[in-house]
C-alpha cells in the first residue's frame, strides 16, 4: 500500500506578516484619494492633473531631473532597519584617539531614560511647540546651575552648541565688555586646532587681531606685555597639557584683560 504525505507548508516570513503599507502610511501620510482631493482644490476644472503637473508646474526645468533615481525596491520597516544594520555593522571599530578635544565617554543608564528618552521633555510635534521648549529650557538651566556650582561662577550660559563656537563668542563679549582700545585677542597655541580656526574665521570681519602663542615662554611674554584685551587657553590642553591658570589669570588680569578658558569641566578637579 502507498501513501503518500502532503507536502508541508513553506514557512511564513516576517516580511510576509507586516502589513505593507503600514511604512508608506506612517511616513508619507496621504492616500491616493487624499492626493486627488488635494490636487482638484489647487488646480480647480483641470482633469488629470497629477502630482508629476503640479511638480512641472513649479519647478524650474533646467534644475529639474529628467531621469528616475536609482533605488531599490521598496521595502518594509523591520527589512529596512535589518539592511540599515547590515551596512552600520560593515564599520571596523578602531581604537579611539584620544586628545584634540575628543574622548569616549560614558552616559549612565538613569540620566539616558530619564532624561534623553524620557517623552515628557518633547513631543511629536515641531520644536516650537511649548512642551519641547519648556523641557530644553529646564534642561539649560539646570545645566547652567551645575556649571555655576562646580565653577563657582556668578553666571553661566548655555547657548553654545559646540565649544570652538563658545570660544569665538567669549572672544567678542570680552571684545565688547573690556574698557581696552586694543583689538589683540591672544590664543594659546595649544588649544584644539578647530577652536582655534573657528576663532580666526570669527575674528577677520570684525577686525580683530588673533595672536598665536606657539610656546610657553612666547605665552608667558604676550600676556606679560598688557597690549591685548583677553587671552585663551585651554584645560587640558590638546596635548593633555594642564596649566596653572591661577598664576595666569592674576597677570591677565592686571592688565585689566579678559582671561578665558576652554575647559574640561572635569579636569577642573584635578
Amino acid at each position: 500500500m502507498l501513501m503518500s504525505t502532503p507536502p508541508q507548508p513553506s514557512p511564513t516570513t516576517l516580511a510576509e506578516l507586516e502589513n505593507p503599507t503600514e511604512f508608506a502610511a506612517r511616513h508619507i501620510g496621504i492616500t491616493e484619494a487624499d492626493e486627488q482631493h488635494m490636487l482638484s482644490v489647487i488646480a480647480p476644472g483641470q482633469q488629470h492633473f497629477t502630482r508629476r503637473a503640479l511638480i512641472d508646474a513649479i519647478v524650474p526645468k533646467a534644475i529639474a531631473r529628467n531621469r528616475p533615481m536609482s533605488l531599490p525596491s521598496p521595502v518594509g520597516e523591520a527589512q529596512a532597519l535589518a539592511e540599515m544594520k547590515a551596512i552600520a555593522a560593515k564599520n571596523q571599530v578602531l581604537r579611539s584617539f584620544i586628545g584634540q578635544g575628543y574622548h569616549g565617554t560614558h552616559t549612565p543608564g538613569v540620566i539616558l531614560r530619564n532624561i534623553l528618552e524620557n517623552p515628557a521633555w518633547y513631543t511629536a510635534y515641531t520644536p516650537y511647540q511649548a512642551e519641547i521648549s519648556q523641557g530644553r529650557l529646564e534642561a539649560l538651566l539646570n545645566f547652567q546651575t551645575m556649571v555655576c556650582d562646580l565653577t563657582g561662577m556668578a553666571i553661566a550660559n548655555a547657548s553654545m552648541l559646540d565649544e570652538a563656537t563658545a570660544a569665538a563668542e567669549a572672544m567678542t563679549l570680552a571684545r565688547r565688555s573690556v574698557k581696552s582700545k586694543s583689538d589683540t585677542f591672544i590664543v594659546a597655541g595649544d588649544c584644539h586646532p578647530q577652536t582655534i580656526e573657528v576663532i580666526q574665521t570669527r575674528a577677520a570681519p570684525l577686525g580683530l587681531k588673533v595672536v598665536l602663542a606657539n610656546s610657553a615662554a612666547e605665552w608667558d611674554a604676550l600676556i606679560s606685555g598688557g597690549d591685548y584685551f583677553a587671552a585663551l587657553e585651554q584645560l587640558p590642553s590638546t596635548t593633555g597639557a594642564l596649566h596653572d591658570l591661577r598664576g595666569d589669570a592674576e597677570r591677565i588680569h592686571a592688565h585689566q584683560a579678559a582671561f578665558i578658558v576652554a575647559a574640561d569641566l572635569l579636569a577642573l578637579t584635578l
